[in-house]
């Protein structure tokens, strides 16, 4: 049982503070920052190996000391990291992250070198069970989806003409509230449950895959037998949201991989991401598996 987490690879820098700040005015920080390797696929392999399922990372950072510290974050979860590639010529994707812990949102701002893909890595040999893509890198991530003969699953949190290409080729379609509005130009209203239906059967109608919509604090949303499924998420205080649907990727394809179905692997994930928005920062919140599996008695 391996699995490879293909995508996208950030270091974040979260500034937490109460409130959100005015334009124009000097703020001091009243916690310490906090600093993290983040990007979807990449935090959710690091769930994953985490909880101990071997799993390996491939994507691109440059040769510099964001990139360091990524390398060495995915070392200390456990992630195999052959297939990262750490480019010379290019700088790591960093991300500066404003969490307003009065609320719980978070406003991100991303620094992406627009020269930074693959060079040398044109194609992965290994053999692996499960995939994981969202939506970066995505020339090797669809040669793979297309030859690789195992369960993949995608992380839709944008919307555009590469996670729409992707999200054609996996057999678990998990999109963002977001990637539903924008792909189907539908309203999603989270109190008005028959549009949140409407929006789920255009996606359910133009991908093969399993379709599950992400409802932030309200749960996650599917169709299995003819039914819909709204599965609730814990009620928590949230402080900081970065990184929340990641996890929530990681753990929905951890739990399916353990055999659990569908609505069960929805409700554990679930927990797993209310749990992170309590702590500050993206990949430092990934919750230990005891902490999940206590709800679930």
């Amino acid at each position: 049982m391996r699995v490879l987490c293909l995508g996208h690879a950030a270091y974040d820098i979260t500034l937490p503070i109460n409130g959100y700040p005015l334009e124009n005015k000097k703020i001091r920080l009243e916690d310490s920052r906090v600093e993290c390797g983040g990007g979807p696929s990449a935090t959710a392999a690091c769930l994953l190996s985490k909880w101990n399922v071997p799993t390996s990372f491939s994507g691109v950072v440059g040769n510099d000391i964001y990139g360091k510290k990524i390398q060495q974050e995915f070392l200390k979860f456990g992630v195999d990291t052959k297939y990262l590639e750490m480019r010379e010529d290019c700088k790591t994707t960093a991300s500066f992250i404003i969490a307003n812990k009065e609320t719980g949102t978070r406003t991100i701002l991303t620094d992406r070198d627009k020269n930074l893909e693959f060079s040398k890595i044109k194609n992965i040999a290994d053999d692996y069970d499960y995939i994981l893509v969202d939506g970066d890198e995505e020339e090797l991530a669809s040669k793979l989806l297309k030859e690789k003969k195992c369960i993949s699953m995608i992380d839709a949190g944008r919307c555009n003409s590469k996670t729409i290409e992707l999200s054609h080729l996996v057999d678990y379609v998990v999109c963002s509230n977001d990637f539903a509005r924008d792909y189907t130009k539908m309203d999603l209203d989270y109190n008005n449950i028959d549009t949140i239906k409407k929006v789920y059967d255009k996606l359910d109608q133009d991908f093969k895959g399993q379709v599950i919509i992400t409802l932030e604090k309200h749960g996650s949303f599917t169709k299995l037998n003819n039914e819909y499924h709204l599965i609730p998420s814990l009620k928590v205080k949230a402080i900081d949201s970065t990184g929340a649907g990641d996890i929530y990727h990681g753990a929905l394809f951890y739990f399916l991989i353990k055999g659990k179905n569908l609505l069960e692997a929805m409700q554990l994930a679930n927990y797993t991401s209310a749990i992170s928005v309590t702590r500050i920062g993206g990949r430092n919140s990934i919750p230990e598996l005891n902490e999940v599996l206590k709800y679930a008695k």
